[in-house]
């Protein structure tokens, strides 16, 4: 402190330190010289520590044991403090080292280390008079929280007037787990910007609180948020957000049933208007656009009109369902899994402009995975659905000329090319609709809409609205130029003949974009 030497000479003393440990308190010891901040060292000697675990305090000298152990009252009180230590996660754990002192005495040493400490603190605090401010920096487990604890706020309690005394736990994740309900362990939780929050990231009580206000045991609870409430990564408005949601009868048992769900709603909220608008564009364009190509045909292949449409639905249900932002906590279920493809897959978001969720943080890198996953996603919804809408679609055709065999000898179709038109239309949804739906989902609903308007929901949804029929009007126009370019949709104009009286004579089906969907489009056969 008196700059009589520097760092180095300082560390070469600390040797017996634990790796990592020194690099956490010289920038604070530096900050300290260059500052003029008085420095009081409240550890115990670690002569008396390694006497204490090995023999116990009864193995102090009797000038040792009077200025280091605290003064045994009322017969069996430090008895029993020290069993109450004895019972610490911590104590326990170096219980199991081979040749250790075992518990009772490790649970000693570190009631002379506290007393140490306090006795410290209290000199401090007598030396800074009525005006100043005291830190005390030490490890977590030296701070067993409230009035009836163990810990240094318990021993400088009495010297102090009420709420003159405050607990800051740093890095609240490194400790062990609590559940809830239990006392606090510290009047403020400070968390690190620079690092990640991985677990005790909220108030328990608070979370417990919320939990006895509906009535709900964590027990009845789906297994991914218990998994969440155990790791402490689920907030009290978030869990508060699914109890709202099991209000209503219906989505309580789709949210009980279907996980993906849940974890979409608890995202976005709105999750389930921006589907409803997205199923009600499609459908409406889908109806349109197979109007004015059929014009009279269009009662007479109802049964083509309506294979479009729900096809066109399933599709769009996966362009909405793959990127929309998620809450998942099931990759907290098995620590062994996070490793595994399990574990990489659940690092990635669903949508590559998500907000960081609790406990996770995703770099450039992460995201860039997030559009091509979500890529080969949409891909292969594209390429199955193409080959099986065809496929149905022929098998169609050859069942009607099977059952009106009077058609057969007209019927010159030419069959659309199956696996060309699915690669064709598997890519345009992997790569076109893809990062369209994940600007429009991710950007404009999850950033803009939802966050930046967020405190006027009506805008939020025009906004919605507006971005996803524009969304679609541009995904029709690309579809069409694509199927041209790759010679997937004829260009003659349709030649009528008296004696084809069956509307699928002399026709090829081939797939047409209309919203962002593959649709058996009847269209007149060409050489081309």
């Amino acid at each position: 402190m008196n700059k009589s030497s520097d760092s180095a000479d300082l560390k070469a003393q600390v040797l017996d330190w634990p790796e990592g440990r020194w690099e956490q308190y010289q920038p604070l010891l530096e900050y300290c010289r260059d500052n003029g901040v008085r420095l009081m060292a409240c550890g115990a000697p670690p002569e008396v520590l390694r006497t204490v675990q090995t023999k116990g305090i009864q193995g102090l000298s009797v000038g040792d044991r009077k200025r280091y152990s605290p003064p045994i009252k009322r017969g069996s009180a430090l008895s029993y403090e020290i069993f109450q230590q004895s019972l610490q996660p911590d104590v326990l754990a170096n219980a199991s080292v081979p040749f250790g002192p075992g518990p009772y005495r490790f649970a000693q040493a570190r009631i002379v280390q506290d007393h140490t400490m306090a006795q410290v603190v209290r000199q401090a605090l007598v030396d800074s008079g009525t005006v100043g401010l005291v830190v005390v920096i030490t490890g977590a487990s030296h701070v067993q929280y409230g009035a009836k604890g163990s810990g240094l706020p318990s021993r400088i309690a009495p010297i102090l007037p009420k709420k003159t005394q405050t607990v800051i736990l740093l890095n609240p994740e490194r400790q062990h787990i609590r559940k809830e309900g239990e006392l606090p362990q510290a009047d403020f939780l400070w968390y690190s910007a620079a690092k990640v929050c991985v677990r005790n990231c909220f108030d328990r009580a608070e979370v417990a609180r919320v939990m006895s206000a509906a009535g709900r045991r964590r027990e009845a609870l789906p297994q991914d948020l218990q998994a969440g409430l155990e790791r402490g990564v689920i907030s009290p408005e978030l869990l508060q957000s699914f109890l709202d949601l099991d209000k209503h009868p219906v989505l309580a048992e789709l949210t009980k049933r279907f996980q993906g769900l849940r974890e979409r709603l608890l995202a976005d909220p709105r999750f389930l208007h921006r589907l409803a608008i997205e199923e009600s564009i499609s459908i409406t364009t889908t109806l349109i656009a197979q109007y004015e190509r059929r014009k009279g045909r269009f009662w007479k292949e109802l049964d083509y009109v309506i294979t479009d449409t729900v096809r066109g639905s399933v599709v769009d249900f996966f362009t909405v369902w793959l990127p929309a932002p998620r809450l998942a906590f099931r990759v907290f279920n098995d620590e062994s899994a996070v490793g595994g493809l399990e574990g990489f897959l659940g690092s990635i978001p669903d949508n590559a402009f998500q907000r960081a969720n609790t406990g996770t943080n995703w770099d450039p890198s992460t995201r860039f995975l997030a559009v091509v996953l979500g890529g080969v996603k949409l891909f292969s919804v594209g390429f199955i659905s193409s080959v099986g809408t065809l496929s149905l679609t022929n098998a169609y055709l050859d069942l009607r000329r099977k059952l009106n065999p009077e058609l057969a000898p007209r019927v010159t179709n030419k069959r659309s090319p199956i696996f060309k038109t699915a690669a064709v239309y598997a890519t345009f949804l992997g790569l076109s609709a893809n990062l369209r739906y994940q600007i429009v989902a991710g950007v404009v609903e999850h950033w803009i809409a939802d966050y930046f308007l967020a405190s006027t929901p009506l805008a939020g949804n025009i906004l919605s609205f507006v971005a996803r029929t524009a969304n679609s009007y541009w995904g029709t126009q690309q579809w069409v130029d694509l199927a041209r370019i790759f010679g997937l949709q004829a260009h003659k104009a349709e030649e009528k003949t008296p004696e084809c009286n069956e509307p699928s004579q002399n026709l090829d089906v081939i797939p047409v974009e209309t919203k962002d969907s593959i649709g058996g489009e009847i269209l007149p056969n060409s050489k081309n």
